[in-house]
């Protein structure tokens, strides 16, 4: 008996909406409607199943973005098998660890290759798209659970070694309607996907919430930012969705070629990730554009969002918003108590939106949820009289300075305002008589040079004396993975 069938709303838009455009793979021009993508979708289950892959088989993806990823996810979905995109920045070796432990039965690849593990096959995108044009489409599988595994992501490993989480489709169901609901996506939105399809992300929360509702798909080979302009304000494209982390807004602010003024379709700027300090919503507002800032990861998809109101952006600007439709959210205390509205809990989270668990460490389950079903963050969350809830940090990032509870988010958001900082991280650092104190780690903004003195005011006009960093460094960027995430890691390790 089936309890949950798998969604597939391409099947289902080649019914309702057949001539409509569904995906345009920006990179060759090609376009398909739903009704093309179909019955692509179903070449592409021949051409797979022809090659071995079945129920339950890892199918590896190490390949720039492109419509073809996302057919092949399809198909895969489908066929009941397991798609496995991972990160092209890795190094061979790095690659070649993950390979062995998903074990995929096929590699396909636009890159040079890592050692393979036994009984893995590879091809190429090229030949993979090539078969599909000379294949015929395979007869439909039957259902099968949307509650079995479908894609594992490997998270972004910003402290340690990548866990290679369990996705269901029931997640990328839940995670759509999330997003569309908190989003307000309807059957013309149309979504610019150049975020990498080896993060949450790239792979579900932009692509996705189109599909499900009928919408359209543009996919960039990546990001470039003054490309990115561009299309933005391309009124060929139309683009009124566009899902990115900070670090990419940051850089269409930064290119030459920016003009929000030209963005006539776009709906909001949508962003998650990483914080967003309110003095970036405000500046964006300010320029008419809604930033709209929310919450979620590698294994809960889109949890926490904002409305698209810009009265209630600018008021509420440093929050991530409330919970989506299928999804709830605790914030509890370190014996697993709610805890009142106003005070910092560790983020749980509840509900059809919630990986499985890790591939290949069941132990990690344990480790993750609570013994009914919540997943723990790691994020302290603070939730207002109104239910919005903001970012106070990660857990594990908090440090005590002399006996006070310090949040370097908190500390980024008050530098984030000084008009000679572009961007920041703070970290806590041993110190003698403080216990730990603050080492904010800066990339001025172009000609300027920040004093200590100068940081160190404004620090002081904005937070308690106690939070206020004690080094400032100066740098010219910052180690991020390949998502775009800061690796505090690596720079506690250069202290």
């Amino acid at each position: 008996m089936l309890d949950f069938i798998s969604p597939d709303p391409v099947a289902l838009h080649a019914r309702l909406r057949p001539q409509a455009v569904s995906a345009v793979d920006l990179a060759t021009g090609r376009r398909w409607t739903f009704r093309e993508l179909d019955q692509v979708i179903q070449r592409a289950v021949a051409v797979l199943t022809e090659a071995g892959v079945s129920r339950g088989d890892r199918v590896a993806a190490l390949a720039r973005n492109g419509v073809h990823q996302v057919i092949l996810q399809q198909a895969l979905m489908r066929i009941g098998a397991i798609f496995v995109p991972l990160n092209w920045r890795l190094s061979l070796p790095e690659l070649a660890r993950l390979m062995l432990d998903c074990t995929p039965r096929l590699l396909v690849a636009d890159q040079e290759l890592p050692d393979l593990p036994a009984g893995c096959a590879a091809t190429t995108m090229a030949e993979f798209a090539a078969a599909l044009d000379a294949t015929q489409p395979a007869p439909r599988c039957p259902p099968h659970s949307g509650l079995d595994c479908c894609i594992i992501l490997y998270t972004s490993g910003t402290s340690g070694t990548p866990k290679g989480a369990m996705l269901t489709s029931q997640f990328l169901l839940a995670t759509a309607v999330n997003f569309n609901v908190l989003g307000e996506v309807d059957t013309g939105a149309v979504f610019l996907c150049d975020s990498p399809m080896f993060h949450v992300i790239g792979i579900v929360t932009q692509i996705w919430p189109p599909l499900l509702r009928g919408g359209r798909v543009l996919v960039s080979a990546g990001f470039d930012a003054e490309r990115t302009n561009q299309r933005l304000g391309d009124p060929a494209l139309a683009v009124t969705h566009y899902f990115c982390v900070p670090q990419m807004v940051e850089a269409l602010r930064h290119a030459p070629n920016f003009a929000p003024e030209r963005w006539a379709s776009l709906r909001a700027l949508f962003t998650g990730g990483a914080p967003n300090p309110p003095a970036h919503i405000r500046w964006w507002l300010d320029r008419g554009v809604r930033m709209v800032d929310g919450y979620g990861m590698t294994e809960t998809g889109t949890t926490l969002g904002m409305p698209l109101d810009p009265a209630l952006i600018r008021e509420k600007a440093g929050a991530v918003g409330v919970a989506g439709p299928l999804t709830a959210v605790r914030l509890v205390d370190e014996t697993d108590r709610d805890v009142p509205d106003g005070t910092p809990g560790e983020i749980l989270i509840f509900g059809l939106n919630v990986i499985l668990g890790y591939w290949n460490r069941p132990e990690e389950r344990d480790h993750a949820f609570t013994p009914d079903g919540w997943i723990r963050t790691g994020d302290i969350g603070l939730r207002d009289a109104d239910g919005f809830v903001r970012i106070v940090d990660r857990k594990k990032d908090m440090f005590i300075s002399g006996g006070e509870n310090v949040y370097p988010v908190e500390i980024e958001a008050a530098l984030a305002s000084h008009p000679e900082v572009r961007e920041v991280v703070v970290i806590g650092i041993p110190d003698a008589r403080w216990g730990e104190v603050g080492c904010a780690f800066i990339v001025a903004a172009p000609g300027t040079v920040p004093t200590h003195e100068a940081l160190t005011g404004h620090c002081q006009s904005l937070i308690a004396r106690y939070k206020v960093p004690k080094q400032f460094r100066l740098v010219e960027d910052l180690p991020r993975t390949g998502s775009g995430k800061v690796m505090k890691h690596a720079l506690k390790q250069r202290i």
